[in-house]
């Protein structure tokens, strides 16, 4: 009887295991046909994860803020200094790591920094005074900048053009639950130890570093993306190809995960989107003549496509007629500073970001004062909040592939501009009313039109920047976008200040500020204007050689 009990008790208690098993496995498969295929979702989780980490580790230093103050006996300008410091050394470190993103084996540099970020958040959890704690924080500053430039260009190389708004909406959803981990669940173990909030977020590193190595390295130049495992017609669709068109899926070589590249269609661009009329055909004709066998063009965009239909002519005086992998920083700087949508959409995300750090820095407190309701009801309001953000990152990006199927070929841009003027006109009732209820449907489609900016921007950049540019364009991207992220803390700090403080100070600053974000929408709907010319001239640059 009691051998037949203890069996009992065992089953009893492997019966829940066994259910969160199959559940987990009935996700994992669910994924895998959303991303298309297990290699897609392998990608797709652990490119998410990098972001969600890197953004978790900034907000602990805000959540763990009040547990730092007392053991270190620091004041706020000191917290200010750990996250203003650590993001500007991350804002200067996204250059070099641009550079290495388009030269080096990428899986590899992104493992090492990762492994290095799981270091630096232990040194930071055994730091025993504030400077040993602010140089683990500019270290990890470092090597954190890996995660933008990287993840970008193997984003491009990784998945075609017609799905890269809805892959980059999947990773940087990532990015959101990151910092709702760091400032939730790090933020509540701060509050029994500071130390155990750094080392929660140091030991999964060393899993994903792992992960990371085991990822395939994709072929540069976005010739041979991952094939989308479903049926012929959501391949095709995902592809935005011709549905009769077969996906490359014969190896490169042995054990490779690559595919060879696909070959050129017909009636297409003769040679990276040049044609024989074309002011640049000749230049082309020159450089395929010693370009050698392994050159090899990219695959045709599908905002190039519909650019060459249209009849878009490439800008003569800025098309890439040099390998860009051989350019320096400065020379690679200058060109594509010289590309007008470019510096549009990074104007367009330092703003974003500018105010989305505001918001994450000061949005509970004002939630608090304005709305008259507890710290722990405006954590839990602001979270609420956050469940817009993550449907518009999602959204954002799979509406504007969307539109550009349909041969709309600004709709990213358009989706991202109507995205900034949505948030600017629904800020508004949400900082005047005093109500919480009347407020959160208010802030939850505000936080949606935010958000939904970030993907369609991301995405319209690969389109615009010659393959072999693409790790160098994030880096100066990421330069000047952390660098308004380090700043937003301190300049609506000083505005509220200025403003009179308190409630009324706070209500005044996020009111000013919405007007770089009314500007972001405006020149983002101005850039329509450059947006095709500028996808002409990129697909008319020298093919990389392989």
């Amino acid at each position: 009887m009691t051998a037949a009990r203890g069996r009992g008790a065992r089953l009893a208690r492997r019966r829940p295991a066994a259910a969160f098993g199959r559940a987990g496995r009935r996700a994992g498969h669910h994924l895998e046909g959303v991303f298309g295929g297990p290699e897609r979702a392998r990608v797709i989780v652990v490119l998410g994860c990098v972001l969600a980490l890197s953004s978790a580790d900034a907000a602990t230093v805000g959540a763990a803020a009040s547990p730092l103050r007392q053991a270190l006996h620091i004041d706020n300008t000191d917290i200010g200094l750990l996250v203003t410091a650590s993001s500007l050394v991350a804002a200067v470190a996204s250059l070099p790591f641009g550079v290495l993103a388009d030269r080096v084996r990428r899986t590899r540099t992104l493992g090492l920094t990762v492994c290095l970020w799981g270091l630096a958040m232990l040194w930071s959890a055994t730091a025993s005074s504030f400077d040993k704690l602010l140089w683990s924080r500019l270290f990890l500053g470092v090597v954190n900048a890996s995660a933008g430039p990287i993840v970008a260009s193997m984003v491009g190389d990784y998945f075609p053009s017609a799905e890269r708004g809805r892959v980059y909406g999947y990773i940087l959803t990532g990015e959101l639950l990151g910092a709702g981990l760091g400032f939730a669940v790090t933020g509540d173990v701060a509050d029994l130890s500071w130390r155990a909030s750094f080392v929660i977020l140091a030991l999964p590193t060393f899993a994903l570093a792992r992960a990371i190595f085991r990822l395939p390295e994709p072929v540069r130049g976005g010739i041979a993306p991952l094939p989308h495992a479903g049926t012929p017609e959501e391949a095709s669709s995902a592809r935005g190809a011709d549905p009769t068109r077969r996906l490359p899926v014969r190896p490169e070589r042995p054990g490779s995960l690559h595919p060879q590249p696909p070959p050129p269609r017909a009636g297409g661009p003769t040679w990276a989107g040049a044609h024989p009329g074309d002011p640049t055909w000749a230049g082309h004709r020159e450089r395929s003549a010693t370009a050698g066998p392994g050159a090899q063009g990219p695959e045709e965009t599908d905002a190039q496509r519909v650019a060459r239909e249209r009849g878009v002519e490439p800008d003569p005086d800025r098309v890439l007629r040099v390998n860009a992998r051989r350019m320096g920083l400065w020379d690679a700087t200058r060109y594509l500073l010289g590309i007008r949508t470019n510096v549009v959409l990074i104007v367009a995300s330092a703003c974003l970001y500018f105010y989305l750090a505001g918001v994450e820095t000061f949005g509970s407190e004002f939630t608090s004062r304005q709305y008259g309701i507890p710290y722990a009801v405006a954590n839990l309001l602001i979270l609420l909040v956050g469940v817009g953000a993550v449907v518009g990152v999602l959204v954002g990006g799979t509406l504007g592939d969307s539109l550009l199927r349909r041969r709309i070929l600004n709709g990213r841009l358009l989706v991202a501009g109507g995205g900034a003027l949505l948030t600017t006109l629904l800020f508004l009732p949400a900082i005047l009313t005093r109500g919480a209820i009347t407020a959160l449907p208010y802030l939850t489609v505000a936080a949606f039109g935010l958000t939904v900016q970030e993907a369609p921007i991301d995405a319209a950049r690969l389109d615009i920047v010659p393959p072999l540019l693409w790790g160098r364009a994030e880096g100066l991207r990421s330069l000047l976008r952390t660098s308004a992220q380090a700043l937003a803390p301190l300049i609506f700090g000083v505005f509220s200040g200025l403003l009179g403080g308190g409630r009324a100070g706070l209500q005044w600053t996020f009111l000013v500020m919405l007007v770089p974000l009314l500007a972001n929408g405006v020149i983002l709907l101005y850039a329509t204007r450059a947006y095709p010319r500028d996808v002409a001239t990129a697909a008319a640059a020298a093919p990389p050689s392989r």
